[in-house]
């Protein structure tokens, strides 16, 4: 069984860095590495919304635009990790961050294309 579990994020002023990490277990590290994996979030009273995704070897990452130039993903298939680190965080970051993988499917932006899930992580931002 697939398994996604999330560690990290917490409490940051406006301005501030955080991590947060996604290891996935019930997988050889082979298999996950032909997931597309992606990072959501959700802010209170808010829609989920795509944040970034990264391709099977990392060779690829895709970022939504109101992170672009902010925040990174990246990810060890040795590991079976994905991680995705947010510099010079606002205010308006705040909210409940997903990790997501897409077996065998390429980068995109539509979560409903994300078949597991990891139980997300609160990031809060303090202004």
């Amino acid at each position: 069984q697939v398994q996604l579990v999330q560690s990290g994020g917490g409490l940051v002023q406006a301005g501030g860095s955080l991590r947060v990490s996604c290891a996935v277990s019930g997988v050889h590290f082979n298999t996950f590495s032909t997931y597309t994996m992606g990072w959501f979030r959700q802010a209170p009273g808010k829609e989920r919304e795509f944040v970034a995704a990264i391709s099977w070897y990392g060779e690829s990452t895709s970022y939504s635009d109101f992170v672009k130039g902010r925040f990174t993903i990246s990810r060890d298939n040795f590991k079976k990790s994905v991680y995705l680190q947010m510099n010079s965080l606002k205010p308006e970051d705040t909210a409940v961050y997903y990790c997501a993988a897409r077996p065998q499917g390429r980068m995109t932006s539509a979560s409903a294309q994300y078949d597991y899930w990891g139980q997300g992580t609160q990031v809060t931002v303090s202004s």
